[in-house]
């Protein structure tokens, strides 16, 4: 099953990205361009033709067939800064999935989309909305799952992220598809762990 999904992974760029993440004292963008870097192998074994990266803050960038060659050179043309513009990156994704499933380029088995973030988005009920919408359009549950995966500690960001996760269907959507982790579900993980659990769970 694994093998026939594509894989999207957006990244949070925004100014807050530069904080230090303890205990290492790397920045949370360094470990994260470890992290993506160990996503891409993991996912280059499971879909040859590499993955979609977005970067975003206030805009978001597009990067496609990413294989784990090329995570060095994405990081080097994004610095963090600016806000957390979640809402147009989400849909843009979203958008291109179900553009590749109308013209019949999707995978079988669907898509996993891993947002990776460490601040509140700018405007929470329109993320809400997003995949509320996504969800109507699916078939079946599994087809599309949306990841959620905090770095850094904020207990209002950990909050949105878990309502995410446990009320979509209360407020309308059709299937939950969406699984969030936030730093206390880490414990001992690293980063790197939890993307490669995400994408196998």
């Amino acid at each position: 099953m694994l093998e026939n999904r594509d894989y999207t992974l957006i990244i949070d760029k925004s100014g807050s990205m530069r904080a230090p993440e303890l205990p290492e004292g790397k920045s949370r963008w360094a470990v994260m361009q470890e992290s993506t870097l160990a996503l891409a192998r993991k996912c280059e074994e499971l879909d040859p033709d590499g993955i979609a990266v977005y970067i975003f803050s206030g805009r978001f960038k597009r990067y496609d067939k990413v294989t784990a060659s090329q995570v060095e050179r994405i990081f080097q043309e994004n610095e963090p800064v600016g806000g957390t513009n979640l809402v147009s990156v989400l849909q843009d994704a979203l958008n291109h999935y179900f553009q590749r499933k109308a013209a019949g380029q999707s995978k079988p088995e669907g898509e996993t989309i891993l947002v990776v973030t460490d601040g509140e988005p700018d405007d929470r009920m329109a993320v809400v909305d997003v995949i509320i919408n996504a969800s109507r359009k699916i078939d079946r549950d599994e087809e599309l799952a949306i990841s959620f995966i905090q770095v850094g500690s904020e207990p209002h960001v950990t909050k949105f992220l878990k309502s995410l996760d446990e009320h979509l269907q209360d407020v309308g959507a059709k299937f939950d598809i969406v699984d969030t982790v936030t730093f206390e579900d880490m414990e001992d993980m690293t980063l790197t762990d939890v993307l490669l659990k995400a994408i196998v769970d």
